[in-house]
């Protein structure tokens, strides 16, 4: 969840690490700091509490900090509170080893008090501080070298982390290390860079290298060396990312959240084309095949927030499609569940990071109990994507909003896609419904393009809505599933409380909730619930709720129900999702924007949670 960059070569390297934390501010932080050690091999650490800026005006944007190597960190405080003295870097007692982490170390006082024994001190609460000295107590115990002492840390080390290490007798390297945190290292033209996301790097090159789980690396300029846990040296091969550096700026755009919801008719698009040749579905990047979806007797859709509100919707999809029955699992449920899972049976791990921390536990649960996966994931060799036995990779491109939209988007069409040739391939759909299914699937990016359009209207109701305290989504069907979507986006970035029931629960107790002037957002996109829903819609209106109705061209009618109406176009009612989430999207920006909040960096959230 906090953010990793160093950075080593001939450049100075202050700039090129505050540069990289800035790229890295959505994934939420309260501190930040860095380490850059110069010619005379002298390290210069500082930090603050605080928003980066802090940070960038102690430095001078980071002129005033000589050196050519360097490591930086944004934290979000897990142990102990936000404070300059808790802030990263952190160093041994003599300032030999100098460190950032991200991630949990769950033994952390266990080690504490073994190390104090040894003669350690220790200035902070964290338990960063508590790696960087068990580190340091190896390398001069054993003194074996950087790597050795790494090593031995890591088996005493239980929980995760991601580590970027400097030491004093090594001044020309930074030794990194992970287990369960991301970690990519990038080379370009004699310099190395490392980083725990592909944004703060972009700028600079698109050759990266993935670490792996429990494995090191040494670097230094232009060059990676790695290891695995036995010191054994191994080989890597380096990744494009073809992501371009320009789609993790703002484009013009007030707001990265803005932008992402503009992307999304192109990434749709992109997505749909990824695996779609001459007219027909074609899964051999995804290496799923026939024979293999013909075996599947059970789906299991795992996944956390609004990756799980995409299962919610693949459900009714594939269910309707085809045979096969559909359950939705929140990851988090998932991996400390003791059920068996049916034989046959395929988990389907939703991320678009590939590195959330409990998708990825669950994914490892099912492949200890010989079940196989597929991941749907949009970052190209995450630790979701490399240890997927099969792996659908949306192209929505860097997201760096926290609250999605268009990963959201480009996972709903990933759904559709699996749907249609799963049902295909069991010769429960003719080839010819598909492909008067992919013909009406071409056409959402241009009716994506009408809805937004016309956002001013959604913009003028949004600034009515500033004031709202509560607000309550309702749905039936894949309605329902969005409605989920539409209250999290909500509550998320405009912190209006916010909750979406099946509508016809409501009789069931969230009727009780209903008072004057209360906000209930419905949504009506499947016809053959259309009339059950306005009764529902009529129920709370009569209770003095205040009404929006989201529906498509057509039904006309809704506006004698519905206080304010929000049109769609027509399309197939299994694709009305990717159409009746956008206006929600935009209400929700529009209402966080209408509220002066920090639409990009909601408090409290992280773009990927990594850590449980």
């Amino acid at each position: 969840m906090c953010g990793i960059v160093g950075f080593v070569g001939s450049s100075q390297a202050a700039p090129i690490l505050l540069d990289g934390l800035s790229k890295l501010e959505y994934r939420g932080y309260d501190s930040a700091g860095i380490a850059v050690r110069d010619g005379n091999n002298e390290t210069e650490v500082v930090k603050a509490k605080g928003k980066l800026k802090v940070l960038k005006e102690m430095t001078n944007d980071g002129k005033a900090v000589v050196g050519s190597c360097g490591i930086g960190h944004t934290r979000w405080a897990t142990h102990g509170e936000p404070s300059t003295t808790n802030a990263h870097p952190h160093c041994s007692d003599d300032s030999n080893v100098i460190a950032v982490h991200n991630g949990i170390i769950e033994n952390y006082q266990e080690l504490r008090e073994k190390l104090a024994k040894s003669g350690y001190t220790f200035y902070s609460q964290t338990d960063t501080e508590v790696a960087v000295k068990l580190i340091d107590y190896y390398y001069k115990k054993y003194n074996l070298g950087p790597v050795d002492s790494i090593a031995r840390a890591m088996i005493r080390i239980r929980g995760s982390y991601a580590l970027a290490v400097m030491f004093k007798e090594y001044p020309d390297e930074i030794y990194t290390a992970r287990k369960d945190s991301p970690m990519i290292i990038g080379i370009s033209n004699g310099e190395t860079y490392v980083a725990s996301d592909v944004p703060a790097i972009l700028k600079y090159t698109r050759n990266v290298y993935y670490i792996g789980n429990r494995e090191i690396a040494k670097l230094s300029g232009g060059s990676a060396t790695f290891y695995n846990i036995d010191r054994e040296e191994i080989q890597k091969e380096l990744t494009e990312i073809k992501w371009d550096a320009e789609a993790a700026e703002k484009g013009g755009y007030e707001h990265f959240m803005l932008k992402e919801i503009h992307e999304q008719p192109k990434v749709v698009k992109d997505t749909i084309n990824s695996v779609v040749k001459d007219g027909k579905i074609d899964f051999s990047s995804v290496g799923l095949t026939d024979e293999e979806m013909n075996k599947i007797t059970q789906i299991y859709i795992v996944a956390c927030g609004s990756a799980y509100h995409v299962g919610m919707a693949a459900q009714y999809v594939i269910e309707d499609m085809t045979s096969i029955p559909v359950r939705v699992e929140l990851a988090s449920e998932f991996r400390y569940r003791k059920m068996k899972l049916a034989k046959d049976s395929l988990v389907i791990i939703i991320s678009q990071s590939g590195e959330t921390a409990d998708s990825l536990a669950a994914l490892r649960e099912a492949k200890d109990k010989g079940i196989k996966t597929l991941g749907i994931v949009n970052v190209v060799g995450s630790s979701i994507a490399r240890e997927a036995d099969n792996v659908f990779y949306t192209l929505a491109g860097p997201e760096i909003s926290v609250a999605t939209t268009k990963a959201y988007s480009t996972q709903l069409i990933a759904s559709y896609l699996l749907a249609m040739q799963f049902a295909v391939a069991r010769g429960e759909m003719t080839s010819e419904k598909c492909s008067e299914l992919l013909e009406e699937l071409y056409t959402i990016p241009e009716k994506i393009e009408r809805i937004l359009a016309d956002k001013e209207r959604l913009q003028w109701f949004a600034n009515k809505l500033a004031g709202a305290k509560d607000a309550f989504f309702i749905g039936r069907g894949i309605d329902y599933a969005i409605s989920l979507e539409g209250s999290l986006k909500m509550k998320e970035i405009s912190y209006i409380h916010s909750e979406a029931y099946a509508a016809g629960e409501l009789k069931h107790g969230p009727i009780s909730l209903i008072e004057d002037g209360i906000l209930v957002i419905s949504v009506l996109t499947q016809h053959e619930l259309y009339e059950k829903t306005v009764s529902n819609m009529v129920e709370v209106k009569s209770r003095g709720a205040y009404l929006m109705g989201l529906t498509t061209y057509g039904n006309y009618s809704m506006e004698d129900t519905a206080d304010f109406t929000v049109y769609i176009p027509e399309t197939d009612p299994h694709f009305a999702g990717s159409l009746s989430v956008i206006p929600l999207q935009l209400l929700g920006y529009y209402v966080s924007v209408a509220k002066g909040y920090d639409v990009d960096k909601p408090r409290n959230l992280a773009k990927s949670v990594t850590v449980e």
